[in-house]
């Protein structure tokens, strides 16, 4: 089927907080039937994504997370819902530099688009351990540092917020017979998230669907440079999901999706300390050199309206993004984060710098921008819903 090509949550919780709250989840009685034979919004030939078997999907519980997702009530302060870093124009990420949290703090990190995220071995910008949107998830709800909707140390008011009218039979209809509990709340963000598919850009339509109209031909050139062993764009961001972290009922091998882009060099003195030590990727979690400035390679799908680019957001257009490449890395001359990033000794050995001609540069842009899912951006079924007045 795949035949023309051969072919992204921010923060930490402390580790206290997180085994709290994980051994919360154990605990809690699993919904082990789902409600209704959820339908998949995947075109005929794509694999079905892997989902937990004590979080099978379904329709109840996608239309439960979807309202929640957009309740501002699950902020502690209910300044901030989820939508509010992840924005469906925007391929449900946000035109922001680095994401704000309900608090008013600012983060380190640019909020990753929701892109198909059921397909995703792995989460967030640089967690090899977190593999699970149940995981995941808890993190922006109860991480403390950075607060994003800062729940902890205030877990009882905000869950008596939705042992309400509205919310009770949105509850019973997803989870039969259990009580409001945060675990449930998890359970339905994520089969929300898990929902959000997107498949049907003009590239799938061309390699997919085999409507050779579907694409221009400066696009069609673009793809090839994409593909090409010139620009080895597809070792990292390759198969139908433009990522390497990509795991389904027909591939469960983990690639282990992290590089090192050469994005920073830094020096301090005469001492290089690689990437800026507000965030060195990978190493965070490994505590291993090696892993120092290793980020994962997030999805190109609708990668036109995700701007800005980079974990810390520091790239501003995909024409900048195509030049850092081109150049093999990024030499930043003034500033805290001065350094020569071409020169990175962990960068990774696909980044080495390539020719591109201004038709070259233009070409590419316009294939990238055939992996905008148009329909995917405006989709009701993702949409805020309507809440009627009480």
């Amino acid at each position: 089927m795949i035949n023309r090509c051969g072919l992204l949550l921010k923060g930490s919780l402390t580790t206290a907080t997180l085994m709290i709250v994980m051994l919360t989840l154990v605990s809690c009685g699993e919904n082990k039937k789902s409600t209704a034979q959820y339908q998949w919004s995947i075109p005929q030939g794509f694999p079905k994504p892997q989902v937990p078997s004590n979080n099978e999907m379904s329709t109840e519980k996608v239309a439960l997370g979807k309202r929640l997702f957009y309740d501002k009530n699950l902020s502690f302060n209910r300044q901030q819902s989820c939508e509010s870093c992840h924005q469906q124009a925007f391929a449900f990420a946000e035109p922001k530099v680095t994401s704000v949290g309900t608090s008013g703090e600012t983060h380190r990190r640019n909020a990753p688009a929701l892109v198909n995220i059921a397909y995703n071995k792995t989460l967030t910008w640089a967690h090899d351990g977190l593999t699970s949107l149940e995981q995941q998830i808890l993190i922006p709800m109860f991480g403390e540092s950075p607060i994003e909707l800062g729940i902890t140390h205030h877990d009882s008011e905000v869950l008596a917020r939705f042992n309400t009218a509205e919310y009770k039979p949105l509850f019973s209809a997803a989870f039969p017979g259990q009580t409001i509990s945060f675990d449930l709340m998890v359970k339905a963000l994520a089969s929300f998230v898990r929902s959000l598919i997107s498949l049907n850009a003009p590239f799938d339509q061309y390699a997919y669907q085999g409507d050779d109209s579907a694409i221009s031909t400066s696009a069609l050139r673009g793809m090839n440079l994409f593909f090409s062993e010139k620009l080895e764009c597809h070792h990292c961001h390759g198969g139908f999901n433009f990522t390497q972290s990509t795991s389904h009922e027909k591939q469960l091998i983990d690639r282990r999706p992290f590089h090192n882009t050469g994005l920073y060099n830094v020096k301090i003195g005469n001492n290089v300390i690689g990437y800026p030590e507000i965030d060195v990727g990978l190493a965070e979690i490994s505590t291993l050199a090696r892993d120092n400035g290793r980020f994962r390679a997030p999805t190109l799908r609708n990668v036109e309206v995700t701007a800005p680019y980079m974990h810390d957001g520091s790239i501003s257009t995909l024409s900048q993004v195509l030049d850092f490449y081109a150049r093999g890395g990024r030499k930043v001359s003034e500033g805290s984060y001065q350094g020569d990033g071409r020169e990175n000794s962990l960068k990774s050995p696909f980044i080495k710098g390539f020719e591109m001609s201004a038709q070259d540069k233009t070409d590419l842009i316009n294939f990238l921008k055939t992996l905008t899912d148009q329909s995917f951006l405006v989709n009701a079924e993702f949409a805020k819903p309507v809440v009627r007045s009480q």
